[in-house]
């Protein structure tokens, strides 16, 4: 038989029901809770700000490095004989070499003179390395060509020239290297004559220089 009201708040009033201390006991474990949940909030919004934090300074660091890249190359920049489009800079085919042809023009070996001084100075004060690569636009080796195989052969040696030429004029062997695309990577359409006049082109990227820890790794073991 269940008790009355009045049984049942007499029961409350007994020494054996800890009923204040149940309570006290939920209270902790929800702040416990709470503090918990504010800690982790708290560590989600210090890592979020870290990363905000490197990539703004990584931002920076890029901006700056293209600014002073750009001062670099200010006079070939102003007289259009160079492009610097996002660090690459860009220089015509036909600037350099005639159609289907690896050999520097003379207008060609006066650009690549006239850069090697400035990017010189560049790579070394900021320790990079410069990739030369060369490109084509889709159009298969004719009569005049046969002494390249394909486009890829015929960018490689556009490159190899490049980096000869530069090397020549003074930038250091150890900051340089040679890069061949052949038709890959177009920056227009190769359906028209405009299209493939600009594909065929030479591009030159300083980079970080690899650490010399990867360079061990990368080599072979006995």
């Amino acid at each position: 038989m269940m008790g009355t009201r009045e049984d049942i708040e007499a029961g409350f009033d007994e020494p054996g029901v800890p009923v204040w201390a149940v309570f006290g006991d939920l209270m902790a474990g929800l702040l416990g809770a709470f503090v918990l949940i504010l800690v982790c909030a708290l560590g989600m919004q210090l890592e979020l700000a870290s990363k905000l934090e490197t990539e703004v300074k990584q931002r920076q660091a890029e901006a700056k490095r293209l600014q002073t890249l750009e001062q670099a190359l200010a006079a070939p920049l102003a007289a259009g004989r160079v492009t610097l489009t996002n660090g690459r800079i860009g220089i015509s085919g036909s600037v350099l070499f005639a159609f289907n042809s690896a050999e520097l023009q003379p207008e060609g070996k006066q650009l690549l003179k006239s850069l090697a001084a400035p990017l010189a100075t560049y790579l070394k004060s900021r320790d990079e390395i410069l990739m030369v690569s060369g490109f084509t636009d889709d159009r298969q080796m004719r009569d005049n060509a046969r002494q390249f195989a394909d486009n890829w052969e015929l960018s490689a040696q556009r490159a190899l020239t490049v980096t000869r030429s530069l090397i020549e004029a003074g930038v250091p062997s150890s900051a340089i290297f040679a890069a061949a695309f052949g038709s890959e990577q177009p920056v227009a359409s190769n359906a028209d004559a405009d299209g493939r006049s600009k594909n065929r082109r030479v591009e030159m990227a300083p980079a970080p220089r690899p650490s010399s820890s990867s360079s061990a790794s990368a080599k072979p073991r006995d």
